[in-house]
């Protein structure tokens, strides 16, 4: 005679391991995401030189250092705030809207390519912070974690979900990669697409 053994999981077990397959599906799909945004930020400074990459081709303030340097430092402060919530981009623990306009120019300041920058040091800073963001996604509790914002002089929600910084952090990448790829073409002709 011979037996068998079944595994018998309670209803509450088998939706539990559920939601977490489907959340390890939905961090990896953002993850993606973020991966795809990135690779169309730095794309467009691909063979140029450091004179190249600080051109100025449009009536944009930006220059493609700029934009790289201004993605990476945005994504550091958002994810950072999916950690440690507004304390991370509050600054002095002020909110936006206590801001000077002088802390704001120290501020715009961090998305301009310095002369001391070189592009290998700014593609190497915008991966190291991607892999940061990446592995802070896959180790945060949950995605549903609701972080308040800080009050801001322009439209903002009161809180965000960790979900919804990272999409976030996608939107700012996607538009600033068609923002870089426009530079570029002014610059040479280069697209990054088409």
């Amino acid at each position: 005679m011979t037996s068998t053994t079944t595994d018998h999981q309670s209803p509450d077990r088998i939706a539990t391991s559920q939601q977490q397959a489907s959340s390890a599906v939905e961090r990896e799909d953002l993850i993606s995401s973020l991966g795809h945004a990135r690779h169309f930020v730095r794309y467009p400074a691909r063979d140029l030189d450091e004179d190249q990459v600080r051109l100025r081709t449009t009536a944009s303030s930006f220059c493609l250092g700029d934009i790289i340097k201004h993605v990476t430092a945005m994504e550091q402060k958002w994810s950072d705030f999916m950690v440690h919530g507004k304390a991370a981009i509050a600054k002095g623990g002020r909110d936006f809207v206590d801001w000077t306009p002088e802390e704001f120019a120290e501020y715009a300041v961090l998305s301009q390519m310095q002369p001391e920058d070189t592009l290998a040091g700014l593609l190497a800073e915008h991966e190291r912070v991607g892999a940061e963001t990446d592995a802070r996604i896959r180790k945060m509790d949950s995605l549903d974690t609701v972080r308040e914002l800080p009050k801001a002089p322009w439209p903002m929600d009161a809180e965000w979900t960790v979900r919804r910084t990272v999409l976030h952090i996608v939107a700012e990448s996607t538009q600033h990669a068609g923002h870089a790829d426009i530079i570029r073409e002014a610059l040479d002709g280069a697209k990054s697409m088409g």
